[in-house]
């Protein structure tokens, strides 16, 4: 829809999209907590359960996370090549098939083989989400509402991690329970998202104006190799807490309550990362961006070296929650920016980079708590995540 046809188009057309964006961006927020939420940040709020019952170290630990990253940087890209050839229903359907299928393998898991695939199956349904999510939001919501509705499902990462802590805390002792009521939630997600998402196999412009016949290749845009290099630092920096981070506290000797409250609490402030968008508005996106990489680099300082202390994690947990969706939601946002006529390109663009970037990141900083410690670990994460700050868009797309 171009910026003409939006001011032309009858009131009863701008309240029928209005009247579709709410179950649109509900399902939406749902798929993305069952995904990523559920089902592939969760392994890392069972750590310490999975090195008890399988015998791993931290570097093997670290790598069956890549594992799962690997699997999401593959799916993303046929995502986003799938969206634009079978439309956003179709893809976003096949995400939430893929949740329910890796939680329940790790359900079933007798070895560490099986619990692999599990979390590598899991773990791809992440990159099968956001694209057409996407899609459907740039074919569907009025562009002036369209940021906002993208960080706001984006924020589903929050819920489903804030979800899983309870239920962890209470299935400590059946673990497969757990991994099989994430596996449930993810069959119900879908049937929603089968019901609210549209087909949108063509996307308009973000913001407005003609969809161009034929669009510079990805590698020509202005800007791509600041928004690749952004991700990729975000993900591997991350990649201490979201792999590590539980294990940190807990072998810091805090109480159960404690090191999966600190999750919970992570997961409770990772909702604020819908606010996103409003920053972006108000701050610009560069300085937006700058200041929420100190500020998750700071987060992850204090989990790593101040573990022992109570406040210290949930504040840091609270911190790196809320922060690192609010990135990941600006990271969207840049991604919509660099391709506005092929939004689908810049956020799978963008979130293949930051998978990467953690795929990578999860097994070195695992290496570097076998042969150093955890804590050495979690300040190399931070040194990296602070040089991230740096990185930031072109003027034109702040």
């Amino acid at each position: 829809m171009t910026c003409v046809e939006a001011t032309t188009r009858p009131a009863s057309a701008h309240a029928g999209e209005r009247a579709g964006t709410v179950p649109l961006a509900l399902s939406g927020l749902l798929l993305i907590a069952v995904c990523y939420g559920l089902a592939r940040f969760a392994y890392g709020l069972f750590v310490p359960v999975f090195r008890t019952e399988f015998a791993l170290d931290a570097a093997t630990v670290g790598a069956i996370a890549s594992s799962s990253y690997v699997g999401y940087c593959v799916a993303i890209v046929a995502s986003t090549a799938a969206a634009a050839r079978w439309g956003a229903r179709a893809v976003a359907v096949a995400a939430g098939l893929c949740a329910a299928t890796g939680t329940g393998l790790i359900a079933l898991a007798a070895n560490t083989t099986v619990l692999t695939i599990g979390v590598v199956v899991a773990g791809s349904s992440t990159g099968l989400a956001s694209p057409p999510l996407a899609q459907a939001i740039a074919h569907r919501v009025p562009a002036g509402r369209a940021d906002r509705v993208q960080t706001v499902v984006n924020a589903g990462t929050g819920l489903g991690v804030l979800v899983s802590g309870p239920v962890a805390l209470l299935l400590a002792d059946t673990w497969r329970w757990a991994w099989a009521a994430f596996g449930l939630a993810a069959l119900g997600v879908t049937v929603a998202v089968a019901v609210t998402v549209p087909r949108a196999i063509a996307s308009r412009p973000v913001g407005g104006g003609t969809l161009p016949a034929r669009p510079r290749a990805w590698r020509r845009r202005l800007g791509t190799a600041r928004l690749l290099a952004a991700a990729v630092v975000l993900g591997a920096g991350s990649s201490a807490v979201w792999t590590f981070g539980r294990d940190v506290v807990s072998s810091a000797g805090a109480s159960e309550l404690v090191s999966t409250g600190s999750w919970i609490v992570l997961g409770a402030a990772g909702l604020l990362g819908a606010l996103a968008g409003d920053a972006v508005a108000r701050l610009g996106l560069a300085r937006a961006w700058s200041a929420a990489m100190l500020l998750v680099a700071a987060a992850t300082l204090a989990l790593g070296l101040a573990a022992s202390t109570t406040v210290a994690v949930f504040a840091g947990a609270a911190v790196f929650g809320g922060v690192y969706i609010a990135l990941s939601g600006m990271l969207l946002l840049w991604g919509t920016r660099v391709f506005p006529d092929r939004p689908v390109l810049g956020v799978g663009a963008g979130f293949l980079l930051l998978a990467l970037g953690q795929a990578l990141g999860a097994p070195l900083l695992g290496l570097l708590a076998d042969h150093l410690s955890l804590a050495g670990a979690f300040l190399a994460a931070t040194a990296l995540l602070v040089l991230g700050a740096a990185v930031r868009p072109r003027p034109e797309q702040r």
